[in-house]
């Protein structure tokens, strides 16, 4: 693919910071029909914002750093073409700076053929990957004619153990998780028929980081990504909102991942309901889930200590009142493990029964818990003593656990496991309320 260069870290935005006004590109490089781009937005306020866009059955970002830069994660399928030529020129000041290329899935680049028109970008970010679709490469092949400087994720030579940062400026930064060729091998997928099983595993996973808050985009990886990522990075990969790779799919975002991410908040960009399986481990990980075939558009919005997510629409039946303000521990915090165990089905005495009992199905015993409270419990003793590590019980008492965002009356099983340590109480629930929202388990 002759459109393709090799990176240049050091070109990438930092002359696009130097440039005050840039020069429109030669005019021959426009296409004949359309006028030039028209930029609505105003200018940077100095927080990092992320907009994940409702775009069906694919996946789309967009990016504003603190100082304005821009970068476009992902353009969805070609059905997102007019969405996108509206939503895109209201979230731009100026013409965009990076377009990031997850992998070469229709439904991630679709709408590019477009949009890239309105958007004038400078430069494109794509994984170099053998094998690609056609269109693919013819749209690569174009957007080199107009100027566009398109290079690979590949390691800085001279420091081939660390991953690729892109600077954002305002203490923003993209780091590039995956891949790491030349570096590192490609993964391959046992059992593939074609290439985009492999594509989707080579998928750019990007960090996004800003302060204390930090945003996963996940790509399409799978569980064979998830764990090499886990075993070269660790606790490096914990982010406030994880952007879940296949759109929710089975196959990925597995409880070892999570483990890892320990996502406080996350976005399934899909058009059909995800699968279920998938949804329980996040809600098993204490993670708030958004999607976007519910919820719509997502803005998320990053001072730099703590995140603000605001849905475009609200669903009917959570607890989702407006925006969501998640407030990270930081990445230097150790947090307990998840350990995750349902509750033991009951056993019915053989003198009692009568007939053959049916089959007990253990998936209805499935929980969802908060992260801090995912320690083994503590039962009441044969008196019916309360462990010395429960919170104590009083009239007017809520508790809840300085790892989570919500409350609980001193009474509910689970906040018997919040540890002493974490342990916040509240006199009245108004109180607690202000600042926490109501668990699920024991509706306080």
């Amino acid at each position: 693919m002759n459109a393709r260069l090799l990176p240049l870290l050091g070109l990438l935005l930092a002359t696009a910071c130097k440039e005050t006004t840039p020069p429109p590109p030669p005019v021959a490089a426009r296409p004949t029909s359309g006028a030039a781009p028209r930029f609505l937005a105003g200018p940077a306020d100095g927080k990092l914002h992320v907009y994940f866009f409702d775009v069906g059955q694919g996946d789309s970002a967009l990016i504003v750093s603190p100082e304005g830069r821009t970068v476009l994660v992902d353009a969805g399928p070609a059905s997102a073409v007019g969405h996108l030529s509206d939503r895109l020129p209201e979230l731009l000041a100026a013409r965009l700076d990076l377009i990031v290329l997850t992998h070469p899935a229709v439904d991630h680049f679709g709408a590019l053929h477009s949009v890239h028109k309105l958007v004038d970008p400078r430069r494109l970010l794509e994984p170099q990957l053998p094998g690609t679709p056609t269109d693919y490469d013819a749209l690569l092949t174009t957007l080199g004619s107009r100027g566009v400087e398109i290079f690979s994720p590949a390691p800085n030579p001279s420091q081939p153990q660390e991953p690729l940062r892109l600077p954002l400026g305002g203490g923003a930064e993209l780091t590039v998780l995956w891949p790491r060729a030349p570096t590192e091998p490609l993964l391959t997928v046992p059992g593939a028929t074609d290439r985009r099983a492999e594509h989707a595993a080579n998928s750019i996973v990007l960090r996004l980081t800003h302060g204390d808050t930090s945003v996963l985009f996940a790509g399409d990886v799978g569980a064979e990504t998830e764990a090499a990522l886990v075993k070269q990075r660790g606790s490096a990969l914990r982010s406030t909102l994880l952007k879940v790779s296949r759109h929710g799919e089975e196959g990925a975002t597995s409880m070892e991942w999570l483990q890892e991410v320990r996502p406080l908040a996350a976005l399934v960009s899909t058009k059909s309901p995800p699968a279920q399986a998938t949804m329980e481990r996040l809600k098993l990980a204490g993670t708030r889930i958004f999607r976007t075939d519910q919820h719509g558009e997502l803005h998320a919005v990053s001072d730099g200590k703590r995140l603000v997510v605001t849905p475009q629409r609200l669903v009917a039946g959570e607890n989702i009142s407006g925006p969501q303000v998640f407030e990270p521990l930081g990445d230097d915090v150790s947090l307990e493990p998840l350990v995750v165990q349902p509750p033991a089905p009951k056993v019915v005495p053989a003198k009692s029964v009568t007939k053959t009992p049916e089959p007990v199905d253990l998936s209805r015993f499935k929980q969802v818990v908060d992260v801090d409270q995912l320690s083994p419990s503590k039962a009441p003793d044969k008196g019916g003593r309360t462990p010395k590590s429960a919170p104590k019980s009083g009239p007017g008492r809520y508790v809840g656990s300085r790892r989570s965002d919500v409350f609980h009356v001193p009474e509910c099983s689970n906040a018997r496991k919040i540890s002493q340590e974490n342990l916040v109480s509240f006199s009245t629930r108004e109180a607690a309320a202000k600042e926490r929202r109501p668990a699920r388990d024991c509706n306080p």
